[in-house]
């Protein structure tokens, strides 16, 4: 049996279809019994676990064969750096009591890095307090997710706008879909590396005028492509909503791509196929 989180988002429900398709025993781990229905009626087992509740997640985990899990970025938490990092030690800490002998973690490309990226630190923070329990460890760093266009789907719909937080529309980054990462990651638990991984996933390469160019498409509109100066970043964010602390690492993220700091790592690389296109009609329509 494999207890997966984040069941009710991209990754982690990518991951557990891909397993209950197999024939594989599920334990769907979410924080809201009731959005966790739709697993039960799939065949999951159900159980309930903040990732803040160290007692509960270790419950959930244990008898499992191995665990999926991953650090959400929650924007309701008042300290965004110490509260991210209170609960990546949460979640090592179940681990360790559960006894789980194999996570599949998802981290990010630039998780080899200790500072200057933003968020992904976390990710960083978190892959070294798991090691630090002894448990093998299998990290999965992506890059950018497709899906990603959905923060900005509110702006093409209403005014027909694409904002880029970089100084150009036109460099080609890789991006894959979220379903081959729960892809990868349904592989790793099933087949596990019998040692610690990090495994890198490359992509179709886009640009994000090229997004914008797709998402128009979808949308039967065209959008305006604005290139966000770094100056404005935090107070557009903030502008839309995003806590002030929480815009900030998100532009500090975004920073260290325009610096080209966040490069492919990895014991071995898998490319993920899905096309940009599929995604964003999935998304859309």
């Amino acid at each position: 049996m494999y207890a997966i989180t984040g069941v009710t988002g991209h990754v982690g429900g990518a991951a557990a279809r891909e397993l209950l398709a197999k024939g594989e025993a599920v334990r769907a781990v979410v924080r809201d019994g009731a959005k966790g229905e739709a697993w039960s009626r799939a065949g999951a087992e159900l159980a309930v676990a903040d990732f803040g509740d160290r007692a509960a997640l270790a419950e959930a985990f244990r008898g499992a064969r191995a665990a999926f899990v991953m650090l959400p970025t929650d924007p309701a938490l008042a300290d965004a750096d110490a509260d991210h990092r209170r609960l990546a030690g949460s979640i090592a800490g179940a681990v360790l009591d559960s006894g789980v002998p194999h996570v599949v973690m998802l981290s990010s490309i630039g998780a080899e890095l200790a500072e200057g990226t933003g968020p992904i630190r976390w990710l960083h923070h978190m892959e070294n307090q798991l090691r630090k329990t002894g448990v093998t460890l299998t990290a999965i760093r992506p890059p950018h997710f497709q899906e990603k266009v959905e923060t900005v789907l509110g702006a093409a719909r209403e005014h027909g706008v694409y904002p880029v937080f970089a100084d150009s529309a036109d460099v080609p980054i890789p991006m894959v879909a979220t379903r081959d990462v729960g892809a990868v990651a349904a592989e790793a638990l099933s087949a596990p590396s019998p040692a610690e991984e990090v495994i890198g996933l490359d992509g179709h390469c886009y640009t994000e005028r090229q997004v914008a160019e797709e998402l128009g498409a979808v949308l039967g509109r065209t959008l305006e492509v604005v290139t966000v100066p770094q100056p404005e970043w935090v107070g557009l964010m903030v502008g839309a909503g995003v806590p002030p602390q929480l815009a900030a690492e998100l532009a500090g993220l975004y920073d260290a791509e325009q610096r080209g700091i966040l490069q492919p790592s990895g014991d071995r690389r898998v490319t993920c196929t899905t096309e940009l296109g599929e995604t964003l009609r999935d998304l859309v329509i």
